[in-house]
């Protein structure tokens, strides 16, 4: 593992890979192509040494294969992809082309470059995937493992289990050397502020209403991407070829619980530093008040699984990885950092005062 071609690293999950692997190895030659679409952000690969940023396309064959020859890349790490659901409900087709068809691209490439030209280097194509290919669980299920029948319920999930069943067979057709991790719910810095966790502690901070799906008992197990990069590491170096693993927080919270340690979270921070009230004067920490006042049930997604958990004895066993943080640790975390890096989230936010 030499040289690295990392797919949408310039995203959450990506930019948080990337730099923890350059941290592991400063002199391991690292190249990020990203499309910089809504969810890649250049900043947040801002302060990072000798990282080469490629803007393009994954469903640009020449160039992936380009990328692969001249950089002599042996390992792809792929996580651009097309991710939030509701946006999937909206359109889908954005996520047919990424995830999909994106990801096929690079197998030929891939394909071409490491086994068609007969260089005999060794390799490896790594693809991140979710847990959500193996559809919902009812609250007696036993957790997802990896022979878990795929069961897809958005045109998200069905996207990305259409991708890992291309890597699949690329390595048990074509003997390309290959591994897929599922992971659960990630949360950290640099996440877009699209998703739950982050999107909830802005509208804390502006006073805005926090709109909760349904009951809010839809429960999820929750990563920090700190751990999750952890693991994706592990199985570059201990992975058996064409082997799945599932990687997880170890933590099932229901979506209500959730709201409610942000909300504490975050009045906790006003708490211990006054200084917040003038920077947030919206927010009801910045007036004595709680931010659970905020809480909204709103009618529920299309098709929402009710259910996610992991089953991560494999990765344990086999990789050698658990994880470190408690949700609880990984949220207080989080929130620091969102108070801290506000100039990296509000040019993200069309209005956040709205």
């Amino acid at each position: 593992m030499d040289n690295l071609l990392i797919t949408g690293g310039a995203g959450f999950i990506g930019s948080n890979f990337v730099r923890y692997l350059r941290e592991k190895s400063p002199d391991r030659g690292i190249i990020v192509l990203d499309l910089l679409t809504y969810a890649g952000n250049r900043t947040s690969l801002n302060g990072i040494d000798n990282v080469e940023l490629v803007v393009g396309d994954i469903r640009d064959t020449d160039l992936v294969r380009e990328l692969l020859t001249r950089r002599k890349i042996d390992t792809i790490v792929h996580f651009a992809a097309e991710s939030h659901v509701d946006r999937s409900i909206e359109g889908p087709d954005a996520f047919i082309d990424t995830n999909i068809i994106g990801t096929h691209s690079l197998l030929k490439a891939a394909k071409a470059e490491w086994l068609d030209a007969g260089t005999g280097r060794p390799h490896r194509f790594h693809n991140i995937s979710t847990d959500e290919v193996f559809g919902s669980l009812e609250p007696d299920e036993p957790a997802f493992s990896e022979t878990t029948p795929y069961a897809p319920n958005s045109p998200y999930s069905a996207s990305k289990a259409s991708a890992d069943h291309l890597v699949r067979a690329y390595h048990h057709t074509f003997g390309l050397v290959t591994t897929t991790t599922n992971c659960s719910n990630n949360y950290g810095p640099y996440q877009f502020p699209e998703k739950l966790i982050p999107l909830f502690i802005i509208r804390a901070l502006h006073g805005q209403k926090l709109p909760i799906y349904g009951d809010g008992m839809n429960v999820r197990d929750w990563l920090h991407v700190a751990d999750h990069c952890r693991a994706i590491e592990a199985c570059l170096h201990h992975g058996l070829p064409g082997e799945t693993y599932n990687v997880g927080g170890g933590e099932e919270l229901p979506n209500i619980k959730v709201v409610d340690e942000i909300c504490a979270a975050v009045d906790a921070a006003f708490a211990s530093d006054p200084r917040l009230a003038d920077r947030f004067p919206a927010a009801p920490a910045a007036q004595g008040r709680s931010s659970s006042e905020l809480k909204s049930y709103v009618t529920d997604r299309k098709g929402h699984d009710r259910r996610y958990a992991i089953d991560e004895r494999k990765a344990r066993a086999e990789l050698n990885y658990a994880p470190e943080r408690d949700f609880a640790q990984g949220l207080r975390e989080t929130i620091a950092w969102y108070l801290a890096n506000e100039g990296w989230w509000q040019p993200l936010m069309s209005n956040p005062a709205d």
